[in-house]
């Protein structure tokens, strides 16, 4: 039997989707550290195929949120995913900072 849960890597600068010990998916970050504290940019979000059309992605990135504001860092939303969830999500507003040219020039290209 499946059980599919969220993990959060920090070693690995992410947050993954376990089923039974094998990753299903991921919420790829990195932080940057901001003059009040650390900014986490979130900036790529998958599911594998096999997996999709479950709400995984949401449950995935509902957990990695929830894991940032409790940990006391800021969220930097680049992630077209997790864009649109902290649109729908109100909550998140307040811990929000907005991408700017100093976040996307440490993320990983290609």
């Amino acid at each position: 039997m499946s059980e599919i849960k969220p993990v959060f890597l920090p070693e690995r600068q992410r947050f993954a989707l376990e089923d039974n010990g094998k990753h299903i998916g991921a919420a790829h970050y990195r932080d940057f550290e901001a003059a009040d504290g650390v900014e986490r940019i979130f900036f790529h979000t998958t599911v594998d195929e096999a997996y999709a059309g479950q709400g995984l992605a949401g449950i995935l990135v509902k957990f990695a949120l929830e894991n940032t504001v409790s940990s006391g860092a800021k969220i930097v939303p680049v992630c077209p995913y997790v864009k649109g969830y902290v649109a729908k999500h109100e909550q998140y507003q307040p811990h929000l900072v907005q991408p700017s040219p100093r976040h996307l020039e440490i993320l990983p290209r290609g």
